[in-house]
């Protein structure tokens, strides 16, 4: 439960993290709805992604693993369509600011797992 909990506080930070850097991603909620969208977010990733991982393994191992940048960017384009749906507040405005958003999740995502990877295996002082 907590490796969840960790992975679900490191999505909401990396939400965050694009939607403050990155132009073209605008969020016009509060923090409640960031929480929601990064358990959207990590749903998506944990259920639909490694299905479209299988379905599109032609043009990953064809792009040598290039492929996977716009896996993470049409997770995030529909992280961003079902959090309109709810009314959260997250607007992704085109293909680059998702790119780049994506992009900057998963650099947060990587530093934030280095940083917290003893507590995210479950290791007990």
């Amino acid at each position: 439960m907590t490796k969840f909990i960790l992975r679900w506080a490191i999505n909401a930070v990396g939400l965050y993290v694009a939607v403050m850097i990155v132009p073209g991603i605008d969020f016009a909620g509060n923090w409640l709805n960031l929480i929601w969208l990064a358990l959207i977010f990590g749903l998506l990733n944990a259920l639909l992604r490694p299905l479209l991982s299988i379905l599109t393994c032609p043009l990953i191992l064809l792009t040598l693993g290039l492929f996977t940048l716009l896996l993470n960017t049409f997770m995030l384009w529909l992280t961003s369509r079902i959090g309109q749906s709810f009314d959260l507040g997250l607007t992704v405005n085109g293909f680059w600011p998702a790119f780049l958003g994506a992009l900057v999740i998963s650099v947060v995502s990587i530093v934030l797992s280095l940083i917290l990877r003893d507590e995210m295996k479950g290791r007990r002082s």
